[in-house]
């Protein structure tokens, strides 16, 4: 491994990870010891470590219940059908230091207020908090902050500066695959977007209009909005179809609406990617059994999870981010 010339900057896990050559939940394995892996992996981890001169800090704190709380903004039912909650458990769980804590999973709906949930998470009884979900809480961020709680958001929060938070490049991801689509010659291009007040639906519709304003400076974007579910998506793709039925591609927030988006697509009679080609974002378990199979951007859920995990260990600043790539998945729809 080659020498790592030092930053002044604290250096991150993610650059330890980066710089050995592995995913940060495989350095965060290795550096917490919670997980066996080869020795010649946890030498290069240990190795970029070394020359990174990379310290854990621990959050300071005078709690030591072994417990750290995870607050999922979404409907039960929804928490447990999602591949997105499955694959972020479980990433979390891999990341746990040792055999010496555990997750007590929290779900919350939109706009519910959960009074007996705040005293609990301020009252001691947890050693850090991750805030899940693209509806976010900055209220409850704040009131954490208030009590000196620990506290993490999976997702950019919709307020800049208000809590630390761990991310993935849905901007670029979101650029990436409509950059795609105008590369194969599609002419018209719309999106099917996430919420606009949500900070993921918001990234990932600014990427799909760098992309449109940069490759197709003459097109109008089209745009109609769902909520991340599947029937949201079949019905944002037939306003769509009303409105512009020339379109030729649509570049789709979230792979449980693209799942919609096809559904409307064959109801329509078009063909897939014949004449309309579909792009997808996550890499949920739905786009590999679609047919045909979806192209779509992966983000890397279970990495996201570690990052959180070890920034909420180490004791986050305000405002600080971590935001880890994506990559395109190519299949048959796009």
């Amino acid at each position: 491994m080659q020498s790592i010339p030092r930053t002044e900057s604290a250096p991150t896990l993610a650059e330890v990870a980066r710089h050995a050559g592995v995913s940060t939940a495989t350095a965060s394995r290795v550096l917490n010891r919670s997980a066996r892996v080869s020795a010649e992996v946890a030498a290069r981890v240990e190795r970029a470590a070394h020359d990174l001169a990379y310290v854990r800090r621990r959050a300071p704190s005078t709690r030591d219940t072994g417990v750290l709380a995870v607050v999922v903004f979404a409907d039960p039912l929804q928490y447990h059908v999602d591949a997105f909650h499955v694959r972020l458990l479980a990433g979390l769980r891999r990341a746990l230091p040792g055999a010496d804590r555990e997750l007590a999973v929290f779900t919350v709906p939109r706009r519910s207020r959960r009074p007996p949930l705040v005293r609990y998470l301020c009252g001691g009884h947890a050693d850090g908090v991750l805030l899940v979900g693209p509806w976010g809480d900055v209220a409850l961020a704040r009131l954490l902050h208030a009590a000196r709680m620990p506290v993490v958001s999976l997702g950019r929060p919709p307020e800049p500066g208000v809590v630390a938070f761990v991310d993935a490049d849905n901007l670029g991801g979101a650029r990436d695959a409509v950059q795609r689509l105008c590369a194969s010659g599609r002419r018209s291009i719309a999106t099917v977007a996430g919420p606009p007040d949500t900070a993921v639906g918001a990234d990932r519709l600014a990427g799909y209009l760098q992309a449109v304003r940069q490759h197709r400076p003459a097109a109008r974007p089209a745009v109609a909005y769902g909520d991340f579910t599947c029937a949201s998506g079949e019905h944002a793709m037939h306003r769509l179809l009303d409105q512009r039925p020339d379109l030729d591609a649509v570049f789709v927030a979230s792979d449980q609406m693209a799942a919609g988006v096809l559904r409307a697509l064959r109801r329509r009679g078009l063909r897939v990617p014949e004449d309309v080609a579909v792009i997808g974002f996550d890499d949920a378990p739905v786009a590999a059994r679609s047919r045909p199979g979806l192209t779509t951007v992966r983000q890397p859920v279970e990495e996201l999870g570690a990052c959180a995990i070890e920034l909420l260990l180490q004791g986050p600043a305000v405002g600080e981010s971590v935001v880890l790539p994506t990559r395109l998945v190519p299949r048959a729809s796009g």
